[in-house]
């Protein structure tokens, strides 16, 4: 239809609202040239229901590798088996502590304005995957945590509990297209903490049916060397912490430690809403990165400094609409 890149290119004409233009612009022109795109996710965007939008993203390969926090990868399950039986809080600031242990008590999990269901959510799909990590514990099996999603996934475990279309989860859709999801500090995940309860209990012989980060690592210098062979990888990076500092980093990583030739990113673009100060990674300037060999001086730089989950959205429409 074209409304939203025609409402931005007619609105969005300066401060944080051109640069949005800008980058929306620029990821436009990058993919063009056939190069491609990384995402960074941080924070619990897929509980904001960012896959509405993310997932027609990935269809449409204008995604091709991601890294986020596990709490992303494992929300976007959680709504879509769970979705009816979330609670929306819109008064969440007004909140007292008494109304909060309330709802600790109704097993409700607040994130922001949103409460995700421990029983139908968190359980539900915890007690699918359990039987996937156990098979691969006795069998000496391992693999990567957004690779058990997979399979449960593909195998249809969850199918019977879905509460939305399930071509707004952002999962399935990189499931669909087989493309990596990196979870650095998969241990911090409400999943992953039952994990740990579970082999404390004796459930499971060990931890190494998952594969650890430093592996995450490795398998990302080879998947981004391979990636980046004949052209660039641009890299698009919602909030800070470690989903993107951590990918950023295969780049210095091959050319200073390995000592290997490498492509620099070929475009970058953060959303941050943290302000530049006591060395946040997470408020960095784009330019600091180019002392670090992570960027070029010549790669396209912007920085939206707004809130995520209004800005991402209306970035992937218009990338969306540019066909």
């Amino acid at each position: 239809m074209g409304d939203i890149k025609d409402f931005i290119k007619r609105n969005f004409r300066h401060f944080n609202a051109a640069t949005v233009l800008d980058a929306a612009q620029g990821w436009v022109g990058y993919l063009k040239k056939g190069n491609k795109m990384f995402l960074a996710m941080a924070g619990a965007l897929s509980t904001g229901e960012i896959g509405i939008s993310l997932s027609e993203m990935i269809r449409r390969d204008k995604v091709h590798g991601i890294s986020c926090t596990a709490a992303n990868l494992e929300e976007d399950i959680f709504n879509l088996v769970a979705h009816t039986h979330y609670k929306r809080v819109a008064d969440y600031r007004d909140l007292s502590p008494q109304d909060e242990l309330e709802l600790k008590d109704r097993h409700l999990n607040r994130v922001t304005d949103t409460c995700i269901p421990e029983e139908e959510a968190i359980r539900r799909v915890a007690h699918r995957l359990y039987p996937l990590w156990e098979e691969a514990d006795r069998a000496g099996k391992r693999f990567f945590p957004h690779e058990y999603f997979y399979q449960l996934i593909r195998r249809g475990a969850l199918k019977e509990f879905y509460e939305i279309d399930p071509r707004d989860s952002w999962v399935i859709a990189a499931c669909e297209k087989d493309i990596p999801i990196f979870t650095p500090g998969w241990e911090d995940s409400t999943l992953a903490n039952g994990v740990v309860a579970e082999y404390k209990s004796g459930r499971f012989t060990g931890l190494d049916f998952i594969k650890s980060g430093l592996e995450q690592m490795s398998f990302l210098i080879d998947w981004y060397l391979e990636n980046t062979r004949d052209k660039t990888m641009g890299f698009f990076q919602i909030g800070g912490g470690i989903a993107g500092d951590f990918p950023i980093c295969v780049v210095p990583l091959i050319r200073q430690d390995l000592g290997e030739d490498c492509k620099l990113w070929g475009y970058f673009c953060q959303i941050s809403d943290c302000t530049t100060s006591y060395g946040s990674y997470s408020g960095a300037v784009p330019n600091e990165k180019i002392t670090w060999e992570k960027l070029s001086i010549d790669t396209p730089r912007f920085m939206i400094e707004s809130d995520a989950s209004i800005v991402a959205p209306l970035i992937f429409q218009y990338v969306l609409e540019s066909d």
